[in-house]
């Protein structure tokens, strides 16, 4: 039976991509959201019950069609799933005919447009919006989110980061100009195409750094700590790729400006009554396989040898979390729904 509440027509642009797929795993399960329209331009004409055999019997007589407004007409929310650069090309019109928007790409995270340009290498193509997003991460935006129109989620490093330092930096315990994101991630990050290093028989059996020198999550991340510290941060950034599908694993660090602070305290009343944030108890290990297709974020904190250093471990489900759980967590608080809807589902074991 439905859940009271509006009746939500929803379109998803980019829907042959992972994060379009688990748009649609999750959706099938939301009791107020209807997908009327995914679009593909490589694949549009064909079922999307052909494309998606697992959840063939949600989407019987729902086929793909070409990316454009006509296509999303009908629609009361549109999700772009697609590349960077895709999205702010489509998404003026939409607002223009009352659509709300969420948008999983980088197309308006950033304040900055020229820092924007700066990351991927063409100027903005609608700047005025850029200052209406809202950052969709609903553990720091929870109000803003439910009165956007517009609404930005964060990358997956980002979410994972974010949410590891935020108690931390926001009641002023860590130094600003100290801060240290090591992340794994698996190869489902890297998107549904053929690119030779993301192919089994190269990544298999092997483990490796990549972006050394600047991750185009790194000013997202420097944006956001930046806030949260009120000020600036020096934050270094390295993410990883192991050879996993989903996942990701952060694990920061950062320098107390109190040792008496209690950690474990300070954690668990941040993040008490989030329906999405575990905090383990004291020496606690989260792991990826714990949140795997799951819409949870695992957190633990640690100090190690009682000194000044303290490490934050931080699991998350990179196409969940990281991607579209979030977004759909974003859509419920849009349309004053239970948060939770669509997303109470555990993760997968083993």
């Amino acid at each position: 039976m439905a859940l009271s509440g509006p009746q939500l027509k929803i379109g998803i642009v980019g829907g042959t991509g992972y994060t379009g797929s688990e748009l649609l795993r999750l959706l099938a399960g939301h009791p107020n959201a209807h997908v009327v329209a995914v679009t593909s331009r490589s694949e549009a004409g064909r079922p999307v019950a052909q494309a998606y055999p697992h959840v063939a019997r949600y989407y019987e007589d729902l086929s793909f069609s070409a990316p454009d407004p006509e296509a999303l007409a009908d629609c009361d929310v549109v999700f772009f799933a697609t590349p960077h650069a895709a999205a702010m090309h489509l998404v003026p019109a939409l607002l223009e005919a009352g659509k709300r928007v969420i948008d999983l790409s980088a197309d308006f995270r950033l304040r900055d447009p020229d820092l924007w340009a700066r990351w991927y290498g063409e100027p903005h193509a609608c700047p005025e919006l850029i200052e209406e997003a809202v950052y969709g991460l609903p553990e720091l935006q929870r109000i803003t989110i439910s009165k956007a129109r517009l609404v930005a989620c964060p990358g997956c490093y980002p979410t994972a980061i974010i949410l590891a330092l935020m108690p931390l930096l926001e009641s002023g315990t860590i130094a600003p100009g100290d801060l240290i994101a090591d992340a794994k991630t698996g190869v489902s990050g890297a998107g549904r195409s053929l690119k030779t290093p993301f192919l089994f028989g190269e990544m298999g059996e092997s483990f490796r750094a990549y972006a050394v020198a600047g991750h185009r999550h790194l000013p997202e991340i420097r944006q956001v700590l930046g806030e949260l510290a009120e000020g600036e941060v020096d934050v270094s950034f390295v993410p990883h790729l192991v050879p996993m599908i989903r996942g990701i694993f952060a694990t920061c660090y950062g320098r107390l400006t109190d040792r008496g602070v209690d950690l474990q305290g300070l954690f668990e009343a941040r993040y008490a009554g989030e329906p999405f944030i575990e905090v383990l108890p004291a020496g606690g290990i989260p792991e990826t396989r714990e949140v795997r297709g799951a819409n949870t974020c695992r957190l633990a904190v640690h100090r190690p040898e009682d000194g000044d250093r303290v490490i934050v471990l931080s699991a998350i489900d990179n196409l969940v979390k990281g991607a579209a759980g979030q977004a759909v967590q974003c859509l419920n608080l849009m349309y004053s729904l239970p948060e939770t809807a669509g997303l109470e589902i555990p993760g997968l074991m083993p």
